[in-house]
């Protein structure tokens, strides 16, 4: 097991069921999205689905070698309604994990010098943050019935930082070069 402490483990489990529920749900979002007439907010839907895939993956590593059972309590918004709504449920999640879940889970993680999953943690809280706000800035325009504009997303694939129109030089959470990032 590449996590020594239990509670960590505990953490990267639920961290990992919580972002691969956020991944599917926002994909499934999507497809209502583009139903809707909404095909830019259908395109914010995949690209923060991919970043949420990206922290997925990243706890996974964390946890390393443990392939034991393991109960995951992750709390999420079950079905699908309309975008206005799936975006409340999109930003209630993110603010969920802005607020709540992560903080804790990073602060465990450093109480218990776990290097790996303090920075596995620490991209998420830092990426969700900007979730948020694009999502809300998406359900604005959509309470008017109006799509967003933009130009592309981009998505840093080490810690998934989401921007749109324009990558930065190095991503502004973990460094990343420019050339790095996913264009949706």
């Amino acid at each position: 097991m590449a996590v020594k402490n239990a509670m960590t483990s505990d953490f990267l489990h639920s961290a990992y069921g919580g972002e691969s529920m956020a991944h599917m749900r926002y994909l499934i979002w999507a497809d209502m999205a583009k139903k809707e007439g909404f095909p830019n907010i259908a395109r914010l839907f995949e690209a923060i689905s991919f970043a949420e895939r990206v922290h997925a993956g990243n706890h996974f590593r964390e946890i390393g070698g443990d392939t034991a059972d393991a109960t995951v309590p992750a709390g999420a918004v079950f079905g699908v309604g309309k975008t206005v709504d799936n975006l409340q449920g999109a930003i209630n999640g993110e603010l969920h994990e802005v607020e709540q879940m992560y903080p804790v889970y990073l602060n465990a993680a450093k109480f218990q010098e776990e290097a790996g999953a303090q920075r596995s943690f620490h991209f998420a809280l830092e990426a969700e943050k900007t979730h948020a706000a694009l999502f809300k800035m998406a359900q604005d325009a959509a309470r008017q019935g109006k799509d967003i504009e933009l130009e592309a997303i981009y998505v840093c694939p080490v810690c998934g930082h989401t921007i749109l129109n324009q990558a930065p030089d190095n991503c502004p959470i973990c460094g990343a070069k420019k050339e790095f990032y996913v264009k949706f």
